[in-house]
């Protein structure tokens, strides 16, 4: 095979970081960059492992090549023992190089395990440090015969230092993408969140739709002031969290939270709204509650959004009739 040279390695690096800085997305460089490493280094495999907020190990990124069998889906929820002695490794500012899988078998055996089920060899894994600390691991198997192990961890050492910058990039994309979606006080979809659910929504399945309004928010916030008034909102979104979990839960207004429900049976649907009756009562928290539920959702999502809202308003106006006050907010 042809043996490369180091200044090969400064062309190539410059033209990989060339093509990775032009994609569109952090998630898009870093795929640019493992499919170019992969084919550089002749290997198998690329990847990207992170540890999960358990303390697990995900396969998040992954280029294989062709005739190669897939592993992110499989290599997701590692037990920390499995890559214990590599993060000890990394701890001391080594990589991890394995020239004969063999070797491992009596010192490493859980990952021995892991590897081997893999049809893995040899690999070169290299750590991804932000701060001193490790953020991530990264690595290629079966490498090419023609490249020394010294001359591909070089490589990935190199590439390390934009990879962990196109992570960083991207955990500020998603932190500002959650900002723009999300009600800061409940933790719930914002207005902007709602509409881009309400696209997604397959109109052709059931869908139910809940409008809530907090009811006595004015009065809370006139004799109590508005912490208290946040702590009664932030009750009613809990509350609806709780009991609507996995479907799309907005506040639309000061006073005014919205379920939508997909693809969910009617039984099923106005049980939850029962439930979420019951809930806000021993929550303490007064909720007027209007709900529609529809076979198909091709009907105008607004117009069940609206007629839910109708619904929600006779609630209201029979709670505070029921209560002997005027119908103020």
């Amino acid at each position: 095979g042809v043996i490369r040279n180091y200044e090969n390695m400064e062309a190539s690096v410059n033209e990989v970081l060339r093509i990775a800085l032009k994609a569109p997305t952090p998630d898009r460089s870093i795929d640019v960059i493992l499919e170019y490493l992969g084919k550089y280094l002749g290997g198998e495999r690329t990847y990207i492992f992170e540890q999960n907020a358990r303390g697990e190990d995900d396969n998040t990124y992954e280029w294989v090549a062709p005739g190669v069998e897939p592993q992110k889906g499989v290599l997701q929820n590692l037990p920390p023992e499995v890559c214990a002695h590599w993060y000890e490794q990394f701890r001391e500012n080594k990589h991890i190089v394995i020239r004969n899988l063999e070797d491992i078998r009596h010192i490493d055996p859980l990952q021995y395990d892991n590897l081997k089920r893999q049809d893995i060899h040899s690999l070169v894994v290299v750590p991804l440090y932000d701060d001193g600390k490790v953020i991530a691991f990264y690595g290629v198997d079966n490498p090419a015969h023609d490249l020394s192990f010294e001359y591909t961890s070089n490589m990935l050492q190199i590439m390390g230092y934009f990879l962990v910058s196109s992570l960083k990039r991207r955990d500020l994309v998603r932190k500002l993408q959650q900002m723009s979606h999300c009600d800061p006080l409940t933790g719930l979809g914002n207005r902007f969140a709602l509409e881009e659910y309400v696209d997604k929504v397959n109109k052709s399945e059931s869908i139910g739709v809940v409008y809530c309004d907090i009811s006595g928010l004015k009065h809370v916030n006139d004799e109590q002031g508005h912490l208290a008034g946040d702590e009664l909102i932030r009750k009613a979104g809990k509350c609806i969290e709780d009991t609507f979990e996995g479907n799309g839960l907005f506040r639309v207004g000061g006073d005014e939270l919205l379920v939508l429900c997909p693809n969910v049976k009617e039984e099923v649907f106005r049980q939850a709204v029962d439930e979420l009756r019951e809930k806000t009562k021993e929550c303490g928290v007064a909720i007027a509650i209007g709900y529609v539920w529809k076979e198909k959702a091709s009907d105008s999502i607004d117009r069940l959004m609206t007629d839910a809202e109708r619904w929600m308003y006779s609630d209201k106006a029979a709670y505070y009739k029921q209560m002997g006050m005027d119908r103020r907010k």
